[in-house]
């Protein structure tokens, strides 16, 4: 049997690209999904598309920069399936550009989301995980959680909050709790929709023109869920192979 048989996993940012990828990967391979998102109708096709091909899949629409909403979705999930087994942080904006441009409000909506948001979803499901002695945090950092890009520099800083958030739930996870951070390159996704400073929009299609498929990330977050209990996964880079940065 696998291990990701009749486990539960909430994911954010579940309506399109890996959110979206990594729940039609772990419906196939059992889990007992909670999708979560802004966008109803994404949600309610994706369900249905799960549940038609024997699936088990329910649906919360979920604001991940509001702390009320997060926690109606970790009480909603433990409710449907009384348990929480793993949380997938996926939600997250990359609208890029320079500094100077001060676009100070495009910043903070990113700290809403990219940072406060995976914070959100840990304070939802711990209590729950640390009742049942178990679970499994992964959140989705990038390769700009572990270099800084020129234009990218507010992104950067969420995205290596994001890994040290990461590396903390490890280190007092007091063996209960795995941790995976999970860092993309160029995925083809609707992310780069975000950018609205033309030059940096500009640069970013060029270096996407590389981009991997969404499905690559889902399959490695399936593999790390899929390990066995004792063994976690804390870390997986994953590039496009022609990606230098």
């Amino acid at each position: 049997m696998s291990e990701i048989q009749n486990k539960v996993v909430i994911i954010t940012g579940a309506s399109s690209g890996l959110g979206e990828a990594t729940a039609r990967h772990l419906a196939k391979n059992g889990a007992k999904l909670m999708l979560a998102a802004r966008r109803e109708d994404r949600l309610q096709e994706l369900v249905a598309a799960i549940q038609k091909d024997g699936g088990i899949a329910k649906y919360q629409v979920t604001d991940v920069s509001d702390r009320s909403s997060v926690e109606a979705l970790a009480q909603a999930t433990h409710q449907a399936y009384e348990r929480i087994d793993v949380l997938v942080n996926n939600a997250g904006l990359m609208p890029l550009s320079p500094l100077d441009e001060l676009k100070v409000d495009e910043w903070e909506k990113m700290i809403d989301v990219n940072i406060k948001g995976v914070l959100y979803g840990i304070a939802g499901v711990l209590p729950i995980m640390r009742q049942q002695k178990s679970g499994h945090i992964i959140n989705l950092s990038s390769v700009a959680g572990h270099k800084v890009f020129p234009g990218s520099t507010v992104y950067c800083a969420t995205k290596f909050a994001v890994k040290a958030i990461s590396e903390g739930i490890r280190l007092e996870s007091n063996g209960e709790i795995r941790a995976t951070n999970i860092s993309p390159g160029a995925v083809d996704t609707e992310l780069t929709h975000t950018i609205s400073h033309d030059e940096t929009a500009k640069n970013i299609d060029r270096m996407y023109s590389i981009a991997i498929n969404a499905d690559a990330i889902a399959r490695a977050i399936t593999y790390a869920i899929e390990q066995p209990g004792d063994v976690d996964v804390n870390e997986i880079i994953i590039r496009p192979t022609k990606q230098e940065l």
